[in-house]
């Protein structure tokens, strides 16, 4: 018999990431066949041509210039004020919605996940997101006590799937007061897409009839992780604009952090931005989002913020950021139009692309699919429906060919 001394409701608790494990295979395979053998694109993050970790260089230099006591200090537990305003001031760019804003600084984008979670359900409650999601969603609602489901995020035409969130939304909210919704977009993770500004207009109207009955309250956390990636500065946040003058009894959360747009992943910096019409539901935002701060991490990376709010308050050096950040974002997009152009070519079945860091193989064997890769020393990330490419890691010269190779493991193990 297993012995275990943990709470209930704790036990039987294990992490398995197919990320990590992938990204484990595949080194495990360079250290066998070299480098220049294996495409990797398991890896969420900025890899260059030489398959080097990027840091945007003028991010680099403000962060080493930084003094030790910036770096080294604590910080306030809601976050440096300067840090907060410049989080806001970029999330949203010339795109505030006319509405009360409040912020308070967290531990990456999970630290606002698990905010949300912990002030904005009740335990036992049911979250929502679509059927194709970053992992760790679910990860964050079990842990809390609570359930994810899920709508069908595309449609028969492939445009996102309005009548199914509508029908979700309705369902859960028929059985219970709290409803959070977890959208990532721009530039979603797994699948690239991006809801359009229609389709934004049609997620609003749901949540503003469901809004009608006043016992409801309705969270969108938009998850924007990916949004310096996604086009052009201003024409990526336009829907932000569409958050003014909603119903007291839907709040808005905007998910920031500085993990890709700033090439600062392994220092857990991020930011819960509050979107209400009401004051009071905002003044509440902070201070319960604060309070749950102090009895999670206390207070978070003090350099990291200081490294924002540096950049952002010297226009010539966010100028320069901007730039670079720009280049890379070119880059991730070059490796993707070829993908997208030879999957075509090979008839192999993609999901919707529009921005990002990933792209999307509906498979229905993605683990045997991926397995047969690995004859190819190709590596990817085998999710529930599919396989997910990080194009953002993989070079040009290994991009080309890939989408052929995907194409003809599909046909050997699906046929």
């Amino acid at each position: 018999m297993t012995v275990s001394i943990a709470a209930t409701h704790a036990r039987g608790k294990f992490a398995t990431d197919k990320i990590f494990g992938a990204a484990a295979a595949a080194n495990k395979d360079v250290a066998q066949y070299g480098k220049a053998m294996v495409v990797n694109a398991t890896i969420g993050a900025i890899l260059d041509d030489n398959e080097a970790l990027v840091c945007l260089p003028t991010v680099e230099k403000v962060y080493r210039s930084l003094p030790i006591t910036e770096v080294i200090n604590y910080a306030p537990i809601a976050g440096l004020p300067e840090f907060l305003d410049a989080a806001t001031a970029l999330s949203f760019a010339d795109n505030r919605p006319d509405a009360y804003t409040e912020a308070v600084a967290t531990s990456g984008g999970s630290g606002v996940l698990h905010h949300t979670i912990a002030n904005y359900t009740e335990l036992g409650d049911t979250l929502l997101t679509s059927d194709w999601y970053w992992g760790p969603y679910k990860v964050l609602c079990e842990d809390a006590l609570r359930k994810l489901d899920t709508y069908t995020l595309f449609d028969e035409n492939q445009n996102f799937n309005i009548k199914s969130f509508e029908s979700k939304v309705t369902e859960l909210l028929a059985k219970q007061n709290n409803l959070v919704t977890i959208i990532n977009t721009p530039a979603h993770n797994p699948t690239g897409y991006s809801l359009s500004d229609s389709e934004w207009d049609s997620v609003l109207d749901v949540a503003k009839a469901a809004a009608k009955d006043q016992s409801k309250r309705i969270v969108l956390l938009v998850d924007i992780a990916y949004l310096d990636y996604a086009g052009e500065k201003n024409e990526c946040r336009t829907f932000m604009k569409k958050f003014s003058n909603l119903p007291d009894n839907i709040l808005i959360i905007l998910a920031f952090s500085m993990s890709k747009g700033y090439t600062m992943y392994g220092q857990r910096t991020g930011a819960m931005i509050g979107i209400s019409q009401s004051k009071d539901v905002i003044k509440e935002f902070a201070d319960i989002n604060q309070f749950t701060s102090r009895a999670t991490w206390s207070n978070i990376n003090r350099g990291c913020m200081r490294l924002l709010s540096t950049i952002y308050n010297d226009k010539a050096i966010l100028a320069q950021v901007e730039k670079e950040r720009s280049e890379y974002y070119t880059m991730i997009r070059d490796r993707s139009e070829i993908f997208v152009r030879e999957a075509k070519a090979a008839n192999l079945h993609m999901l919707p692309y529009i921005a990002g860091f990933f792209l999307m193989i509906p498979s229905a064997n993605p683990d045997a699919v991926c397995d047969k890769l690995h004859e190819d020393h190709i590596f990817a990330v085998p999710l529930g429906k599919g396989i997910r490419v990080a194009v953002c890691a993989v070079p040009s010269a290994k991009i080309t060919g890939m989408a052929a190779k995907m194409a003809q493991a599909m046909a050997a193990v699906e046929k």
